[in-house]
């Protein structure tokens, strides 16, 4: 390898890394702890997830809805989640009269809130938003895009740089001399665990892009189905203004539909839309497969509650295919706690390569400053 190319990719991957270090050590650290979002909260939040005693029949949702839009003043209903765990709350997302988003965790079998918190008030809402943006809204996610992007290229650049100029050397790359003096077991530490997760951090950085750049997702399509558009999932209302007619057990019967459609076993999750345009759409998470996100969904009629069209999973396009898998491969979750543990692992290792990045760096100037 030349050895200007190799040098003048050094002095990249320095430069490059003393000025992102900072947000790939925060961008890292969040998403270590994003990996057990679930199992995390579960353990510290137990009554937003279970119920104390399981019955032998569930409130109709319309009951329940009734109930919290009375007494918690909540003017719109966003999301229904049901369960198809026995034990699992009711998961509501409404606004109320002050504009406030509320998520309310309900014991389906009485009707009782067991929890209410602000959406965004959530403790791993937060983090995700500073692992997304920063907490700076659109200023944010572009500093973390461009962190990100950056960090795909010292990947790579790290690989040239771990890459040695004899093959009798690579031994040495592949282990950590723990014996030796501080400044080497930090510069093998950085070197060699960086080689051996290289892969999975190559693989969560290109991943984390889709929800950085439009491009980088539309890319995506482009190599899966030929055409860079992204198809549209949403199916417009017929019915323009609410006929305001009888809605008895309105939701409950479109999750009754959607059973009758979908015979998986599954979760669901009812999606209201805000403007009169865009139909209901329900959600069927199918939890009969090994591989997670492998949704299918009906539209309704949102004021009539009229079918109004199905997609199932096997209509999707490569692209979406693909698309749905973007978050459990990012977040490690794909193949279940195996790979969260890896994914967990590799973020960790990934927040001190900044630390370690710099430590190199300041003992390279103490020793030229030396001499």
């Amino acid at each position: 390898m030349n050895k200007t190319f190799k040098k003048n990719i050094g002095l990249l991957h320095l430069w490059l890394g003393l000025a992102s270090g900072l947000i790939v050590f925060i961008v890292a650290l969040t998403g270590s702890i994003l990996v057990f979002e679930e199992e995390l909260d579960e353990f510290f939040n137990p009554e937003f997830y279970t119920v104390a005693t399981v019955k032998n029949e569930k409130l109709p949702v319309d009951v329940i809805l009734a109930k919290i839009e009375k007494e918690y003043k909540i003017t719109e209903i966003e999301r229904i989640h049901t369960f198809h765990d026995p034990e699992r709350t009711l998961i509501v997302t409404g606004t109320d009269s002050n504009k406030k988003d509320l998520i309310f965790a309900i014991d389906p079998y009485t009707g009782k809130v067991q929890t209410s918190i602000p959406e965004k008030g959530r403790f791993f809402s937060v983090v995700l938003d500073l692992h997304r943006h920063l907490i700076l809204g659109e200023f944010g996610k572009a500093v973390t895009g461009i962190s990100c992007l950056i960090f795909v290229f010292m990947l790579l650049s790290g690989m040239v740089l771990w890459w040695p100029k004899k093959l009798k050397n690579l031994k040495q790359r592949l282990t950590v001399k723990w014996s030796a003096s501080f400044k080497r077991v930090n510069w093998d530490f950085h070197s060699t665990f960086g080689f051996y997760t290289f892969l999975v951090l190559l693989i969560i950085s290109l991943t984390g892009l889709t929800w950085s750049y439009k491009w980088f997702e539309s890319g995506i399509y482009l190599l899966a189905d030929g055409t860079a558009k992204k198809p549209s999932a949403k199916v417009e209302n017929p019915t323009k203004i609410d006929p305001k007619n009888d809605k008895a057990f309105f939701y409950q019967k479109i999750f009754s539909k959607t059973d009758s459609i979908y015979k998986f076993t599954g979760d669901t999750q009812i999606r209201i839309p805000s403007d009169t345009i865009n139909s209901l759409m329900v959600i069927k998470l199918n939890t009969e497969k090994s591989i997670p996100n492998i949704s299918s969904m009906v539209y309704f009629d949102k004021y009539t509650g009229e079918f109004l069209k199905t997609k199932p999973y096997e209509s999707f396009s490569n692209g979406d295919k693909i698309r749905r898998l973007i978050y459990p491969i990012h977040t490690g979750s794909i193949y279940g706690y195996p790979t969260k543990i890896l994914a967990f692992l590799v973020c960790l290792f990934a927040a001190t390569l900044p630390i370690t990045g710099l430590l190199i760096w300041t003992g390279r100037k103490k020793k030229k400053a030396q001499k």
